[in-house]
């Protein structure tokens, strides 16, 4: 295993010499490539279905896996360095896990070593990423979710012609139509009058994600590259990304990502100034602020912020003793809007803090950019797991989000091949 020298990033290292000016001025096309397919391939999956022939779900599965294989023999192929190793260990012991869980219950259960798959494969990408190609594959993924956003608001019947959602989710998830649902798209978009809206189109907007869920958090991952990225993100890329969130905020229905954006904007003054190991603290704080609404309002119900929070503080509080210890799997699928309950019943307890203990403790927070990145991806995922589900582990969303976290890990001290020899000049 290759060692490195975090201080060799400006030296000549023998057999390499590290120009970094060369390198960050080249794309690297399969890391491009990768990244944008994280986020496109239901789009492109959903076209196919609709317009050349019928898919089903090995097709997706199968693609996803072709994504991850691809991404891990780029990875293997550049080699496993010593800042590498948080994430390898975090996946080894996930599988870990992963075993343990199936032997118990005597059924394969490979669910969250996926979620982990997917972190490890795209922060590894973001690792070796240089600039160049990073703000490609957001530059280019945001325009995709815009232009297909820009045809659902103008026209539903063309934007389904293209991609068919409900057809796409009747075939590959044997989720069929409901009898009211003839617009084509998938039904949970279609929302309910009690909901939530800016009232700019008459459900909620999905673009190239098929379903609201992931669009939604799309504008999350936007905001959290913008705050790590606005300095070094040009006037044209600015004003794309905050088009595509904002024109995602008003047609999404989302309160959700409202609230965390605002909670960017203010934090891209304030997270500098706080300690990247806060981070630890927040997951505990947003449980038991979910805990204080629970005993203040515990016949709270609805689709909105204190029922969301009672649905899954309820659960929390309805677990199974056997579930902490992954003996209740057979019961995961239950809790799909419930991210923490969901998070224990796939991985233990043990894979719980694992997670956590990973979120807040991989991304790096030597630099203000670093520390808004970090604190910005911990508030992310702890608050849609309070009031959420599963989304936030879809390579839909999680691909370009672990993507920009890889990236920041190591935008001011790349990785270097090192040759035989262990002497460094200056």
């Amino acid at each position: 295993m290759p060692a490195l020298d975090q201080k060799a990033a400006t030296f000549t290292v023998t057999g390499n010499r590290v120009d970094a000016a060369a390198s960050g001025s080249r794309v690297d096309y399969p890391v491009l490539w990768l990244g944008l397919l994280s986020v496109l391939y239901n789009g492109i999956l959903a076209y196919i279905n609709h317009n050349i022939m019928p898919l089903s779900l090995t097709h997706v599965a199968a693609s996803e896996g072709l994504i991850l294989a691809s991404a891990i023999i780029y990875i293997l192929h550049k080699g496993i360095y010593e800042t590498d190793l948080p994430a390898f260990l975090f996946l080894l012991f996930t599988l870990v896990v992963t075993i343990y869980v199936s032997v118990l219950n005597r059924t394969p259960f490979v669910d969250h070593f996926r979620n982990v798959l997917i972190i490890f494969c795209f922060s590894g990408l973001g690792g070796w990423s240089n600039e160049k190609t990073m703000k490609l594959a957001f530059r280019w993924a945001s325009l995709a979710v815009l232009i297909f956003l820009i045809f659902e608001i103008a026209s539903v019947p063309f934007y389904v012609s293209i991609v068919h959602p409900s057809d796409y989710f009747a075939n590959t998830r044997g989720l069929l139509p409901l009898s009211y649902n003839k617009t084509g798209l998938f039904q949970n978009a279609l929302g309910f009058p009690e909901r939530f809206s800016f009232g700019i189109i008459d459900h909620r907007s999905s673009s190239i994600f098929l379903e609201q869920v992931s669009l939604a958090n799309f504008c999350g991952v936007i905001a959290i590259y913008l705050i790590s990225m606005w300095e070094r993100t040009g006037r044209w890329d600015r004003l794309l990304f905050i088009a595509t969130a904002v024109l995602i905020l008003v047609t999404n229905d989302t309160r959700t990502m409202l609230i965390f954006c605002f909670a960017c904007i203010v934090g891209y003054f304030v997270f500098p100034k706080i300690p990247k190991n806060f981070n630890l603290a927040l997951m505990p704080l947003i449980v038991a602020a979910g805990f204080l609404v629970y005993t203040l309002k515990p016949n709270a119900t609805g689709d909105n912020f204190t029922g969301r929070i009672n649905l899954t503080m309820k659960k929390i509080m309805e677990l199974d003793p056997l579930a902490i210890l992954g003996l209740s799997v057979d019961r995961v699928g239950e809790f799909a809007d419930s991210g923490y309950v969901y998070l224990i019943y796939a991985a233990t307890i043990f894979g719980v803090i694992a997670f956590w203990l990973f979120v807040c403790l991989f991304p790096a927070g030597r630099t203000a950019a670093q520390r808004r990145c970090a604190h910005s991806l911990s508030l992310f995922i702890f608050l849609n797991m309070m009031i959420g589900g599963t989304a936030v582990f879809s390579m839909k969303i999680a691909g370009l989000l672990w993507f920009v976290v890889g990236y920041m890990r190591f935008h001011d001290s790349p990785r270097i091949r090192q040759g035989r020899a262990a002497d460094v000049e200056s």
